[in-house]
């Protein structure tokens, strides 16, 4: 019974990959793997043919994969033929604002030409690069240097409790409340969050730890920071992060970082249009890095 369930499975997996057909494709870039000439990809789910889920795809030449980075959301064109699936025609998706809210329109146009890199003070981290030591204030009133969280992958993201709009902080958070219930027997011991403000007048950790509650009862492993200003502005910029006063709301841009258990960053994701489940897929992949 054992041996028909296993056949009865592969001819199920087969039979889509005898029609020779293409698809639209999309995904979040987990791994791109140059000497194998493949890439691994979190997809989402490709009507009438597979669910979303983790898959490693062939390329047909390292070419293919030039560019391409942990973290990047893409574009592409899945050629299903009879002995694999190949990517190809790969380009990486343009960010574009999720929001509806027509605030969220204008702060775009402002965005664009806040983050450009000549408007930047300071240069921002690369993947691959370690992440200078930084210490910062939590919910509980503790001091947080991010150095004791070597040996552990960490996730950052970047918030404030007054953010109006639902596809940016608050999604941000909820994307972390995803991976702190998806990953709780690791939470503290293999994954540690870290939710930065970049209000940190108005967010101080009495406030932080009121947000907090939003998201989880049990926040272990899981760490609202707040600092002086000028430290907190530092460490942002550090990540890509841009946040100014705009008609009595912070204007920001979105950025989620994975740092490895090395300290150095594995993925650097910018926007809001990955889904939490990728997300998570993301930081399982690093967290299960040899």
């Amino acid at each position: 019974m054992k041996c028909r369930s296993c056949l009865l499975l592969s001819l199920l997996w087969a039979a889509p990959l005898l029609a020779g057909e293409t698809y639209l494709a999309s995904g979040l870039v987990l791994r791109a793997d140059r000497e194998h000439l493949s890439l691994e990809v979190s997809c989402q789910a490709i009507p009438g043919y597979m669910d979303a889920m983790v898959m490693t795809f062939p390329v047909h030449n390292a070419g293919a994969l030039d560019g391409l980075k942990p973290g990047m959301m893409i574009d592409f064109k899945l050629d299903v033929r009879k002995d694999a699936a190949y990517a190809e025609q790969i380009r990486v998706h343009a960010y574009e604002n999720t929001a509806q809210e027509p605030m969220a329109a204008r702060q775009l146009e402002i965005l664009d030409a806040a983050t450009a890199p000549s408007s930047r003070t300071g240069p921002v981290l690369l993947v691959g690069q370690a992440v200078p030591d930084f210490t910062l204030t939590d919910q509980r009133r503790k001091s947080v240097p991010v150095s004791v969280f070597k040996g552990k992958v960490v996730a950052i993201t970047f918030i404030y409790t007054r953010c109006p709009l639902p596809n940016f902080c608050f999604r941000m958070s909820n994307n972390f409340g995803v991976l702190h219930q998806r990953f709780a027997d690791r939470m503290d011991k293999d994954l540690v969050l870290l939710s930065i403000t970049f209000d940190p007048e108005h967010d101080q950790p009495e406030t932080l730890a009121d947000y907090a509650r939003t998201w989880a009862k049990d926040h272990k492993g899981w760490h609202f920071l707040t600092g002086p200003a000028v430290d907190v502005k530092n460490i942002c910029l550090e990540f890509g992060v841009n946040s100014w006063q705009d008609e009595g709301f912070l204007t920001h841009s979105l950025h989620t970082v994975i740092v490895d258990r090395q300290g150095r960053i594995a993925a650097n994701l910018e926007g809001n249009e990955y889904t939490a489940k990728q997300l998570g897929d993301m930081v399982e992949a690093v967290m299960n890095r040899p």
